[in-house]
């Protein structure tokens, strides 16, 4: 059996035909904002923002918007009281943060809404982490999800964290916990247009990383996970095989097809396994 995953014995089912309440921390952000607005119908949505944010109005039209702090557990056990599934992306997003913006955002945090989520009695929490958590590796091998962290930066090293809590909470709290590393997460209109060939590799279209999220929410089978949350790029730093296999993530996109710079580079030859990603991969990964 991979590591990165364990089957769930006691995780309650639930209809994807049926109502899934779903909370969203960060739900102002890019990633949270394209789920709330493109969320499917089954999925009721409690959209979480920080006291006095102004995109609360646009926000209210996806669902209900609640205002919270990640510093505050007693106001998150609140706003957690009644949902099915956490999808927490809330976080310093800076792979050049420095270490007390990661502490009080990316740890303490998200021990605050993994805590919160499991004392309300949430049955699962889908954990943006990052492909930083294993940028440390060389940028000819692709990454799977079984083989040991490797954080590139601080920021990799907080998402290293909330990975390690949230086995914890689901091996030994009960709570299922899924975590996604996300690559670059660009509309297809910036990739296009973009010369970072940092973006080769770790390229994730919208629409593939917003399925990738829909399908960890209605998945009825899984204790704990780690996915690799890429578009299907000719060059891909990270593989997909278990978000395939476990929750059948199907991606649509391609850098190098959308970008006709890469285009004939990228398909001239067949990939060898752990082959085929460029030097210079670093890039705005989430």
């Amino acid at each position: 059996m991979p590591l990165s995953f364990t089957p769930s014995e006691t995780l309650t089912k639930l209809k994807v035909t049926s109502l899934h309440r779903v909370l969203v921390t960060g739900a102002s952000g890019h990633i949270g904002s394209y789920y709330a607005e493109h969320a499917p119908a089954h999925h009721v949505r409690r959209l979480m923002v920080r006291p006095g944010h102004t995109d609360g109005k646009l926000l209210s039209k996806w669902g209900e918007v609640v205002e919270a702090n990640l510093s505050d557990r007693s106001r998150l056990i609140e706003v957690c009281q009644g949902m099915d599934t956490v999808i927490h992306l809330a976080a310093d997003p800076s792979p050049n943060a420095g270490w007390n913006s990661l502490l009080q955002s990316n740890i303490v945090g998200t021990y605050n809404v993994m805590s919160a989520a499991r004392m309300a009695g949430v049955k699962r929490v889908v954990y943006a982490s990052s492909i930083h958590a294993v940028s440390g590796y060389p940028p000819d091998v692709q990454v799977k999800t079984s083989e040991p962290v490797n954080p590139g930066d601080l920021y990799g090293v907080s998402k290293c964290f909330g990975e390690a809590l949230g086995r914890y909470f689901a091996e030994q709290e009960g709570m299922s916990v899924i975590a996604l590393r996300i690559g670059a997460f660009q509309p297809l209109s910036k990739a296009a247009e973009s010369h970072n060939a940092g973006l080769l590799d770790a390229f994730v279209s919208r629409r593939d990383l917003h399925q990738l999220i829909v399908r960890c929410v209605d998945d009825e089978t899984l204790q704990f996970a780690i996915f690799h949350g890429l578009s299907n790029n000719r060059f891909k730093r990270l593989d997909l095989s278990d978000a395939r296999a476990l929750v059948g993530y199907e991606p649509r996109d391609d850098l190098a097809v959308e970008n006709p710079q890469f285009k004939h580079t990228a398909l001239a030859e067949e990939p060898e396994t752990h082959k085929g990603t460029p030097q210079g991969s670093k890039g705005p990964w989430g």
